[in-house]
């Protein structure tokens, strides 16, 4: 058995808000993991009875309702959702359905309005999706009663820049379900970054086959090669919570894999986004993270950054979170990747992959402006090197997970996360009844 070098970890941890321990590992079996639920239409059936109409889902950032009259309709499965701020200042979400024969009532992906009217037959509705009024009313001899024909609401809330919204009017409330992120995930302060790309791709594959992708660092060596010299791929500390995970991943520094490290080109375009400058270093690459992070920890404030909450490690590595049940965050000082995972709302070989890319502005600098959305398909336009490796392997591992010959997902330690997730979909998914064998 190769013996890897430890990474060392958690400098300065009396500065962080945001917990380091690690959790103990839970204990979920080690059995295969069944193909059947990327592939079957029943299972995707079951998942949006018990799963997707249950639970809290991303609407929209902040930033695109942050006016009054703002709106932004949002997807999921087969219902399309209007979220907007009302000239309350209040957050609202509705199904976007008129409630005479089923017309949509908002048009394109966001915008401004006063009123929503349906282009049929121009029955009209307000921010909250009250109904205002009914052409002809008195042809309707059953009458047409605005409040018991306004559009079902749906619960919402705010956290994190997101505007979030759930299919289940009882949910429980968003502190609840996002349980320990908020403490964990504050001392970030995502009020101060801004959306600086926004982009949707239609991938053929199951929705979790590109959850599980992003839940374990196991395949790096395999898929992203080049990243070895300066991130570590086996030495990752992971924790599993209530609903959510992490993993924390560090970086600029090779991987313990590497037998012989080396500064490479790599490593140091990884420090140069930080104004790191290797002519001030001469230690060996294991080395380089701890400076990195005595240099950001230096130089945060003339930059325009606090990053008084953040422990050292913080200030270098990747804190990569899962918030279940589709929503990947890779977490950084200044910048944060998001990833939402949407199913297809017919074929379970298809899905949405929702790329966020958000960056920390300065303190006394202006917010960029909104990038346009773009939206295509596998293939037409390239996501940058590291997620397009990441994208060629998912229709492979899809078409596999149809063959007859594939038993399951047979998960090590280094994909717990995986196992976790499929843990808590179950808790969803059956919870009274028996599930399948782990």
């Amino acid at each position: 058995m190769t013996v890897y070098r430890r990474i060392e970890r958690f400098a300065n941890p009396q500065s962080s808000k945001t917990p380091v321990q690690k959790e103990p590992d839970p204990n979920l079996g080690h059995d295969f993991i069944p193909a059947a639920r990327y592939t079957s239409r029943d299972h995707a059936r079951l998942e949006w009875d018990r799963l997707w109409s249950k639970v809290w889902l991303m609407g929209a950032p902040t930033c695109d309702l942050a006016e009054s009259g703002d709106y932004v309709v949002t997807e999921i499965g087969t219902e399309s959702i209007v979220l907007t701020r009302d000239e309350r200042g209040e957050l609202n979400a509705f199904y976007n359905v008129c409630s005479h024969r089923g017309n949509q009532v908002a048009y394109g992906r966001s915008g401004n309005t006063a009123t929503f009217r349906c282009s049929y037959h121009l029955w009209e509705y307000n921010l909250r999706g009250e109904l205002l009024n009914v052409p002809d009313p008195e042809t309707f001899p059953q009458g047409a009663p605005c409040q018991r024909l306004s559009i079902k609401k749906l619960p919402v809330a705010e956290w994190g820049g997101i505007v979030w919204f759930s299919l289940n009017p009882e949910v429980e409330p968003l502190t609840d379900y996002l349980g320990m992120i908020p403490e964990h995930l504050d001392p970030y302060h995502f009020e101060k970054m801004a959306l600086v790309n926004d982009v949707t791709v239609e991938w053929e594959c199951n929705w979790k086959t590109s959850v599980d992708a992003f839940n374990e660092a196991y395949h790096v060596a395999g898929t992203h090669p080049q990243l070895m010299s300066w991130l570590e791929d086996y030495d990752v500390q992971i924790d599993c919570y209530d609903k959510h995970s992490r993993y924390l991943i560090p970086f600029a520094t090779p991987s313990t894999h590497v037998s012989d490290p080396k500064i490479t080109d790599g490593l140091k375009g990884y420090c140069a986004m930080y104004g790191f400058d290797f002519s001030d270093f001469d230690g060996p690459a294991p080395e380089v993270r701890r400076a990195l992070q005595k240099h950001i920890r230096k130089n945060a404030a003339a930059m325009g950054y606090d990053f008084s909450e953040l422990n050292d490690d913080q200030l270098s590595d990747d804190y990569h979170y899962m918030i279940f049940p589709n929503i990947t965050l890779n977490i950084h000082c200044n910048a944060m990747m998001l990833f939402r995972q949407r199913p297809h709302e017919s074929d379970p070989n298809k899905m949405y992959f929702d790329l966020q890319n958000y960056v920390m502005v300065p303190d006394g600098q202006p917010r960029p402006p909104r990038p346009e959305h773009r939206r295509f398909k596998h293939g037409e336009e390239s996501l940058g090197e590291v997620l397009d490796q990441d994208a060629s392997n998912l229709p492979m591992v899809q078409r596999g997970m149809n063959s007859a010959g594939f038993r399951g997902l047979w998960i090590s330690n280094q994909e717990l996360r995986i196992r976790h997730f499929h843990k808590t979909l179950d808790d969803y998914l059956y919870r009274d009844s028996i599930r399948w064998a782990r």
